[in-house]
């Protein structure tokens, strides 16, 4: 058929598959196992000529190499660079000087309703794509590393299918710009996507450059509650984020914050909830005394925390 016979909705993903599936690799990671040995895989995208992938941590998360395979036949070994599973993220490289990178969007301007395109090599068939709408945005997962918690934000969650194998490979827009790296299914035919954004960029980055991301730590738990109306009229907030435990002999213990304090603000910006103050934990603020406005005994009060880089 010709391709001015499709509809356009066709041609769109059509496009967009023809313009990714070069920049889309698929995985292949040996593991010696008890009795025996065992291959994995996942997909990568390109984001260098010169070499550079991004993938999900999880993919790559007990191997420093592996396989890549692309769509025009070629296989190349590659090496992990750096991860960073508590965004789930991670940066393989090849040893190549003409590989087509794919262009990075920005998953802040999705809006829900809005085509994409999943493409990856799941079971290593190359040049596989499917196509749905962004159902939910906003969403959330926990992700673990050690000891450390922490929540990926603003997940995208599609009903374009994710097969076996497609975690690590593009979540695209109709423009081919990859906005989210798959990583999971969430089950009734939706998959979970981590959002190419500014701070997923600044990982990726360090993750380049240093083979790490590192963060800030205070030392708190804490959620978000609503301000009573008095403290909310004197504040200018409606939420805080209230502390429910501060780990002894933590940056947050020595600027002598305490349970049931309610942090409004943090160097004049404001935090509602455990994801703001997750925003502000990032590699700047190591080591930098911050601002801290918080609600205490029916007074606003400010005190000052070093955090110190987290260890996981």
């Amino acid at each position: 058929m010709a391709s001015e016979e499709l509809d356009p909705y066709s041609r769109t993903v059509i496009s967009v598959a023809e313009r990714l599936t070069p920049s889309v690799a698929s995985l292949k990671i040996g593991h010696n196992v008890r009795g025996g040995y065992t291959q994995a895989g996942g997909s990568a995208v390109v984001i260098t000529s010169d070499g550079f992938l991004i993938t999900s941590a999880h993919v790559v998360a007990r191997a420093a190499k592996g396989e890549a395979s692309f769509s025009d036949g070629s296989e190349l070994r590659f090496e992990v660079v750096g991860r960073d599973p508590l965004s789930d993220l991670a940066v393989i490289r090849v040893t190549a000087s003409d590989l087509v990178a794919a262009s990075l969007g920005d998953a802040d301007d999705l809006v829900v309703g809005q085509l994409v395109i999943a493409a990856g090599n799941p079971m290593g068939l190359s040049g596989s794509v499917t196509a749905g709408v962004v159902s939910a945005l906003g969403r959330s997962f926990p992700t673990r590393e050690g000891s450390a918690v922490r929540v990926v934000e603003n997940v995208i969650q599609t009903d374009a299918a994710l097969n076996p194998g497609n975690s690590g490979g593009a979540l695209a827009d109709g423009r081919a710009h990859v906005v989210g790296i798959n990583t999971a299914v969430a089950g009734n035919g939706l998959g979970l996507a981590v959002p190419i954004n500014d701070i997923t960029r600044r990982i990726i980055g360090a993750l380049m450059h240093q083979g790490r991301f590192r963060r800030a730590y205070i030392g708190i738990a804490g959620g978000h509650r609503p301000l009573p109306p008095r403290i909310a009229a004197a504040t200018g907030r409606t939420h805080g984020i209230e502390i429910v435990e501060v780990v002894p002999g933590s940056p947050a213990a020595r600027a002598g914050l305490r349970p049931e304090d309610l942090i409004l603000d943090i160097d004049g910006v404001t935090v509602q909830d455990a994801a703001d103050l997750q925003r502000r934990m990032m590699d700047s603020a190591i080591g930098r005394s911050l601002q801290l406005r918080i609600f205490r005994n029916g007074e606003v009060t400010t005190l000052g925390a070093v955090p110190e880089e987290l260890k996981v």
